[in-house]
Parts: structure tokens; C-alpha cells; sequence
């Protein structure tokens, strides 16, 4: 706070009509005159921190047009009309002010506050343009005015300090009625301090400034604070002696307090009495009275009983517990018309249901009625078979042993998820599926907190209370297919899922207790490997599951598709057979996949058929398995007759199926090459499409891994006249791309070798264009495995040669010629055995891969090793390369 000798001699005078400002004190007023915003500008804005300015009261003064007022106090008149100068003794008395329109009395107040600017904020109003300020003053001291006079709009005069100077101040101090004033007034203090701290929970801010502050610039900020009129306020700026202003002070801070408190009594009295919600209570009471007396007690108490014993039998861990009991105390202090009663209640039951110790009683493991099992549900697979018996083998030495999480990887249809149901089967555990695809919210794997409204556990927490056991064999599926955005990433939230080192502690945000996740044996499955991040794919042991082979679907189909929708359909092989010819028919023209699925829909077609034709006719069938309706011609011919009809009591014992074959007179349906035709359509592929396809020069046969399996790939090459430009079609990405630019420049390095252009004709695409296409052009493509067949369709569209139609090939090629290994391998071997291809060239790294190609289609086909482009380009074509005695490194 300034003191006396910091006050310049003159001020600028800013009136207050019916308000105070006291020294300590802090008020936010809104200029907006012209006079308030010209002193605001000039003796505020201009000079920054260095700006005082007067705080005069003006008792009832009108205004004419504007005003600068207290926010939120009524504001200020502050357009006073003509102005003169004034004595001392002119000022004490009332000054007249001539104005256009009337004379009007300004009594003003001859005492006032110097006050300096904690906050300036300037604003133009819209649309008149006027520019407005809000201002934050604070009070520093108080002071005579001498001399009323005008500058330009507003006010200024010559004024003196009324505050002590310190050594004066010092004298006081050492005075005893100045002490016990002192002493009195920080008792009344400190008691509404803690009244106010009691009631409104604040209070330790002002503590600290009665420590501090000294007492007689406290009167004035304890006084500041209060409500009181303007005579009282204006009795407290009056109070220049030190004792008479704490004097003041003390009363009406005691004062206040007594009204506190009596506003404490009323409301006690109020309270009291009986609300609604407390009626409302006593009534339950008597419900609950009475409901005990009939017998018929089901009430929430009740229900609480019954939780918490609920708890009791979870056997939690004992952090768990202590946790759950804090909850369930808080539970129990609550009525059910509580807004948080529900959610409380819904969490305990949670936790009363999780299976904290409960886990499945597994059997001893039969390794070889697992593989008997196995051997029954699937058919080939025998590499990932034998993965899992050793799995089992495992746990059957070690049970605690933390084994691995497997990922099976493979297109759709090959049995992923009957593979994980199958060891949960041998290990005699509970089986649960999570279903992962889509999932972009981090909340579906750990929860939601429960602060937010529709809060619920995660998916993992959710299966294992489904399930009832802590030992499931959990069943991660589409692993690949999650996704992140702003809610979290679900792949990082696996991260601590899979670890065996950090799940045992997993944290969902709904339960906010640690959950055991080790006894749960998880699976993962997946269609592709790369949308995987690099983390979590450490986290787990990869098994490919590649396609199956003609062969294998056709196993598959007789033993396991053809009966599974013979059931399905109501049906049984005495009403529908496919032979398996006809079968083979299905697997060769109708489906081209890695998986059985679209073999299976097409076989359910069939029987469909089949049904419609069971269930239109009006002879002998059986309805279902246990109820036969029998009728014959002759017995009805007999009926219709009104001859006698003899009848044979059949014993109870003979079999039903025996009755109905004995009267039944309809044959099966058999499935023949033109039922198929009627019932499937016309063949969707053909054996031939590949040779009717590569009938002209520019056209090759590449292989290509897909998410679904391996696929065959054409690539077509035409020219035309241009400017030696290449055009790629086909909706490429970047790799396949620069394959081909990779491609043209071998090919156009290499052209005299291969006899592609005569001596005169150097270049080979003077006058004309290249246009290079990949049907089928909606499908996306990208790799780096089409090097070869791209050279190999340039080469065939320069030489006029055809290549071979029996042929196809895989391989990534370097600038000078190599040929480098690609991934893969088992998936495109097996395409290209299911397109009726006998003729594959491979890298001669990728040799090695062949292994895991089942030797039934490995008997079928022509592996052709290459190790440079000119060994490719040897096997390509009928009578070799020309170019294969240059070739070189």
C-alpha cells in the first residue's frame, strides 16, 4: 500500500454515487461516459502501473447520458455538466452545476481513496462503436480534497494525505487502549473466521492476512467485505484516528457475526423438521415393520444381506476384499433413491461374480484322444496338429507352466476358431470368444472408468464373467482387424493382456482392482500378419494355416460338410446323396478359395434343393426322427374300396426307421453334372481359362498372396503408337510400380541381346507407347513378387512369342537380372494347383519352402528353379531364351 509521501498533490477524481471505496478494498467497475473513459485513457491506460486516480463519494448525483458504474453495484454519474473551481469550504457545501436542461445539487463528500489499476481491458460496443473499459481498482489510501477543479471532461483536485506516517504509527502501537482495541477486534476476527470456515469451508486465506497484515489496515478490508449502508461506509472513510476506526470496526464485525448466527439457529429449526424425502423414509420403515410381521421381507435391506454374502463366497483376495468392504459400507449408508446407489450396487455384484479363485477342474490329458479329437474335427493340418499336442504335452508335465500364446494365421475358412475350441476340449477347460474386429475404443479391452455415465467392464472382464471360471481358454479373434483413432489404441492394451510377466496384475479402469489374468490360456487368430504391430506380434508364436488342397476339400466335404447340412436341413442321406465326383465337380468349377466356406454354401444349395423336393411330396417320408406318417396305395385303394383290410400288430420294439423304409416307395435325391448346372448356375471357372487367356503375346501368369490365399495374377502388355511412354493400369500401389519400371529398363537393356530390335533399330520404344494392365482392376495390388512376370510379359509382347499357358511364376528381380525370394510360397503353390497349372517358377532361395507343400500337390506340378532372369525367361517359353548363353553376372 502507498503511503503518504508516494501521493502526488493532484488527482484525478473518479466519482462513486452511493458507494465506498476503502483502503485494501478491490471493485471492478465499467466505464462508459465520455468523462469516464477520457480519465480512464489519460491518467490510467496511458500511464500503466505508474496511474492513480481519486475514488470520491457523491451522495445521490444524477446523470445525464452516461454512467461509470460498480460491477455488480448500481452505477456512477459521472456527466456533471459545466464545472468550476471550488474552495475547501464550497466543497463541504453542496455545488451547483448549471446544465442545459435543469440545475441540479451534487453533494460530494471531501474526503476520498487514492486507487491504482490492478486490471485494464478495453472493448468498443457494436454498433454505435463507443469504446468502453472494465477496470479492477484497488484501495490505498485515504486523503483531503483542498481544490475541486476540471480538466478537459472529467474532474481533478488538490488533495493531502490523511494516513499516519510510520512514525507516527509506531507511537500508537505503544499506546495501551490502542493494544486492547487490537486485541478485541482480532478475537471478533478469529471467531467469524471460524464460523464462516465451519459453515462454508474457507476461511484459512484470511487467516493468513490477520497474521500478517497489520490491524489497523485489516478494519478496513474486514469492513470492506461486508453489506452495510452508505452512512456507515462513509462513517468508516471518515475514520481517520486508528482507535476510532478499529472501534468501528470491531462492532460491526460482531455484528455480523450475530447475524450468522442467527441465521444458523433459523435453519437448524428449519431443518429440523420432516422433508419429503425423510417422510418418505419413515414410511419405508413401516413398510419394512410390517412387511416382517407378514412374513414377505424382500426388501433392499434384504437384497444388501444377500451381496454381501454374495462377497463373501467370492473369495477374493484379500486387497480385493478390503476394497469391496469399503465400497459396500459406502453402499449401505446410502438410499436406493440415490443417484449413485445403482451404479455401487451393479459394481459389488460384479465383483461378487467374477471367479476370483474359481476355476475348471481340468482332466488329465490323453494326448492320444487330444489327437484322436483332433484327427475327428479337422482334416490335414497336420503340421499345426502336431504344434498343439506338443503344446499339451507340455502342460501335461508342467500344469503352471506359462506356455505361449498361439496365433494362428491363415485366410478364411480354414478352421481357425474350431482349432481353439478343440484345446479347450482337450484340456477340458471352458471355451469363451472375444471377437476383436472393428474394436477402435482402448475401453473395450481395459473398461470404461466408472466416473463416466454407462460405464462397463472391459471385454476380457465381461467374457471371464460369462464363463464363471478364472481358467478359460480365451479365444482372441480377428486380432488383426483392430483399429485406433482418438479413443486409444486396443493393440497396446493387448500388450499387457498377453504378457505373462504383467498380467498377472491386469487393471481394468471399471473394477480399479488388480485381476489374475495368468491362469487363462489365450489363442489369437488372425488373417494376415502385417496389420499386427511389431509388439504385440512378439508377444505371441505365430502358426500359419495355409489353403487346402483340392484333395483335402474333397476329405473335408465327405466327412464333415455333406452331414453337418444334411442336419442342418432336416434331412439325411436316404433323401439326398452327392457322390463325390460330383463333389469334386463343386470344388473344381464352382469355388476357387484357400478355405471350405463357399464349398459349404454351395453344398447347403443342394440341399435345399433337396428339401423342396422332400417336403412338396405326398408319399411315404419320415417327418422327423421320432414320429413316421405311413401311407400306401393299396392300403388307400382297400380304404376307398370299403374292403376289408388286414392288419399286423407290429411289436413295440422294432426300430421306426425300419417302419418307414418298409413303406416308404421314394428314391433318393442324387446329385448329377446337370442338377448341378440347374440348381448352382453354369460353371463359374474353367480349366481352360488360363490357356484361352494367354492365347497372344503380352500376356504372363503370376502367383500373389492374398489375406484370402494365394491367387493367380495375369498381367497383360500391349504397345501402340507414342512417344515411348509406360502406362500402368490396374490400381498398383508404389512397390508394384517401380517392379515395373525395374522391368522396362532390363528389358530395354537387353534388347539386342534378345534379338527384340535389329542394329539400326537401337531403341526399343521409338514411335510408340507401353501399356501395362492388371485385371482385375476394383482389386488394390502391391509387392514386389511380380518382377518376373512383368519381364516375362515384355519380352513375350517384343518377340511376338507366346508363353506357355501351363506356366506360372513368382519372384522379385533386381536391376541386373537375379532373381530374389519371395514369401508366401505354400499359399501361391497351392493356387496355382487349384487353377489346373502344372508348370511353377520359383526362386531358387525359396526352394526350401516347398517343404511345407503337401507332397500329393507337390506330385502334381513342374518345379522350376530360377536364379537369374534369364532362367526364368528359359522355362517361360517354348525353345528357351536366345538370350540364356549371354547370361552373366
Amino acid at each position: 500500500m502507498a503511503e503518504s509521501s508516494e501521493l502526488p498533490g493532484r488527482l484525478a477524481i473518479l466519482p462513486f454515487r452511493n458507494k465506498v471505496l476503502l483502503p485494501g478494498a478491490i471493485i471492478r467497475i465499467r466505464c462508459t461516459s465520455s468523462s469516464s473513459v477520457k480519465l480512464v485513457e489519460q491518467e490510467l491506460w496511458q500511464r500503466e502501473e505508474k496511474g492513480l486516480i481519486g475514488i470520491l463519494p457523491v451522495r445521490d448525483a444524477a446523470a445525464e447520458s452516461s454512467t461509470a458504474g460498480s460491477l455488480p453495484s448500481p452505477g456512477i454519474g459521472t456527466n456533471l455538466g459545466e464545472r468550476s473551481s471550488k474552495t475547501q469550504d464550497e466543497i463541504s457545501e453542496s455545488l451547483k452545476h448549471g446544465s442545459k436542461n435543469n440545475q441540479e445539487v451534487i453533494h460530494w463528500h471531501n474526503r476520498g481513496v487514492a486507487a491504482r489499476a490492478l486490471h485494464l481491458s478495453r472493448g468498443v460496443e457494436k454498433p454505435s462503436g463507443r469504446v468502453t473499459y472494465i477496470v479492477v481498482l484497488e484501495g490505498l489510501c485515504r486523503f483531503s480534497v483542498q481544490e475541486l477543479s476540471t480538466r478537459g471532461t472529467y474532474y481533478t483536485a488538490r488533495i493531502t494525505s490523511l494516513d499516519m506516517t510510520k512514525l507516527e504509527m509506531d507511537q500508537v502501537e505503544q499506546e495501551p487502549d490502542f493494544t486492547a482495541l487490537s486485541r478485541q477486534f482480532k478475537a471478533t476476527a478469529m471467531e467469524l473466521i471460524s464460523v464462516l470456515e465451519q459453515k462454508q469451508k474457507t476461511g484459512g486465506r484470511t487467516k493468513v492476512l490477520l497474521e500478517t497484515v497489520p490491524v489497523h489496515k485489516l478494519a478496513d478490508i474486514f469492513v470492506a467485505s461486508f453489506e452495510i449502508s452508505f452512512e456507515e461506509q462513509l462513517s468508516m472513510l471518515d475514520s481517520v484516528d486508528v482507535k476510532v476506526r478499529l472501534s468501528k470496526a470491531t462492532e460491526l464485525v460482531d455484528r455480523h457475526l450475530q447475524s450468522i448466527r442467527v441465521a444458523e439457529k433459523i435453519t437448524q429449526k428449519v431443518e429440523g423438521q420432516l422433508s419429503k424425502s425423510q417422510k418418505e423414509f419413515l414410511l419405508r420403515q413401516q413398510m419394512r415393520a410390517i412387511k416382517e410381521e407378514l412374513g414377505d421381507n424382500d426388501d433392499d435391506e434384504d437384497d444388501v444381506a444377500a451381496l454381501e454374502r454374495k462377497m463373501q463366497d467370492a473369495s477374493m483376495p484379500a486387497n480385493v476384499w478390503k476394497h469391496a468392504q469399503r465400497e459396500l459400507r459406502r453402499l449401505k449408508k446410502m438410499q436406493p433413491q440415490q443417484p449413485g446407489y445403482n451404479s455401487s450396487r451393479v459394481y459389488l455384484e460384479l465383483l461378487a461374480e467374477l471367479p476370483w479363485q474359481k476355476a475348471s477342474e481340468e482332466l488329465e490329458l490323453d494326448l492320444k484322444a487330444a489327437k484322436e479329437c483332433l484327427d475327428i474335427e479337422h482334416y490335414g493340418l497336420e503340421k499345426v496338429k502336431q504344434r498343439i499336442i506338443e503344446y499339451l504335452a507340455v502342460r501335461k508335465l508342467k500344469p503352471d507352466a506359462r506356455g505361449p500364446v498361439l496365433c494362428f494365421v491363415g485366410p478364411p475358412g480354414v478352421g481357425k476358431t474350431s482349432l481353439a475350441s478343440s484345446i479347450a476340449a482337450a484340456l477340458g477347460r471352458k471355451f469363451v470368444r472375444i471377437s476383436l474386429g472393428g474394436v477402435k475404443d482402448e475401453a473395450d479391452i481395459r473398461g470404461h472408468r466408472r466416473t463416466y455415465i454407462g460405464s462397463m467392464p472391459g471385454r476380457l472382464i465381461d467374457g471371464l464373467k460369462k464363463v464363471g471360471v478364472c481358467n478359460p481358454v480365451m479365444l482372441l479373434d480377428e486380432i488383426d482387424k483392430t483399429g485406433s483413432d482418438v479413443r486409444g489404441d486396443p493393440a497396446s492394451a493387448l500388450l499387457e493382456v498377453l504378457d505373462p510377466e504383467q498380467n498377472k496384475t491386469f487393471n481394468d479402469h471399471y473394477l480399479n482392482v488388480p485381476f489374475d489374468l495368468s491362469k487363462v490360456v489365450f489363442v489369437a487368430t488372425a488373417n494376415r500378419m502385417q496389420p499386427i504391430p511389431p509388439a504385440l506380434l512378439d508377444r505371441m508364436e505365430i502358426i500359419e494355416l495355409p489353403g487346402y488342397t483340392p484333395e483335402e476339400k474333397l476329405r473335408i466335404a465327405m466327412q464333415h460338410l455333406i452331414p453337418r447340412v444334411l442336419d442342418q436341413h432336416g434331412l439325411s442321406f436316404d433323401f439326398l446323396q452327392v457322390p463325390e465326383a460330383m463333389v469334386q465337380l463343386v470344388i473344381q468349377r464352382y469355388t476357387r478359395e484357400a478355405g471350405v466356406r463357399n464349398l459349404e454354401r454351395n453344398l447347403a444349395a443342394l440341399a435345399r434343393a433337396a428339401a423342396v423336393r422332400v417336403a412338396e411330396q405326398d408319399h411315404s417320408v419320415p417327418l422327423s426322427k421320432d414320429v413316421q406318417r405311413l401311407a400306401s396305395p393299396l392300403l388307400d385303394g382297400r380304404l376307398a374300396g370299403e374292403a376289408e383290410v388286414e392288419m399286423e400288430v407290429i411289436p413295440m420294439g422294432v426300430n421306426k426307421h425300419e417302419i418307414s423304409n418298409t413303406f416308404r416307395v421314394t428314391l433318393p435325391f442324387v446329385v448329377d453334372e446337370a442338377m448341378l448346372e440347374k440348381i448352382l448356375g453354369p460353371p463359374r471357372y474353367d480349366d481352360r481359362e488360363t490357356a484361352d487367356r494367354v492365347a497372344t503375346p503380352g500376356i504372363s501368369v503370376g502367383l500373389v498372396w492374398t489375406a484370402f490365399g494365394g491367387e493367380v495374377q495375369f498381367v497383360e502388355a500391349t504397345a501402340m503408337v507414342g512417344k515411348g511412354d509406360l502406362h500402368l493400369t490396374g490400381q498398383l500401389g508404389d512397390v508394384i510400380k517401380e517392379s515395373a519400371q525395374i522391368a522396362m529398363t532390363w528389358v530395354r537393356a537387353r534388347a539386342m541381346e534378345l534379338k527384340l530390335v535389329t542394329a539400326e533399330e537401337s531403341n526399343l520404344l521409338e514411335g510408340r507407347d507401353i501399356h501395362i494392365h492388371f485385371p482385375a482392376g476394383a482389386v488394390p495390388k502391391d509387392g514386389p513378387s511380380a518382377g518376373i512376370t512383368l519381364v516375362t510379359s515384355l519380352v513375350s509382347l517384343f518377340s511376338h512369342r507366346r508363353v506357355r499357358s501351363d506356366t506360372a511364376m513368382t519372384g522379385e528381380m533386381t536391376l541386373r537380372g537375379l532373381v530374389l525370394p519371395v514369401g508366401g510360397v505354400k499359399d501361391k503353390v497351392l493356387a496355382a494347383h487349384r487353377y489346373g497349372i502344372k508348370r511353377v517358377i520359383l526362386p531358387e532361395r525359396n526352394l526350401k519352402d516347398l517343404v511345407e507343400v503337401p507332397a500329393a500337390v507337390l506330385s502334381g506340378l513342374e518345379i522350376l528353379p530360377a536364379k537369374r532372369m534369364e532362367d526364368v525367361l528359359e522355362h517361360a517359353f517354348e525353345g528357351g531364351c536366345p538370350l540364356k548363353k549371354y547370361s552373366r553376372l
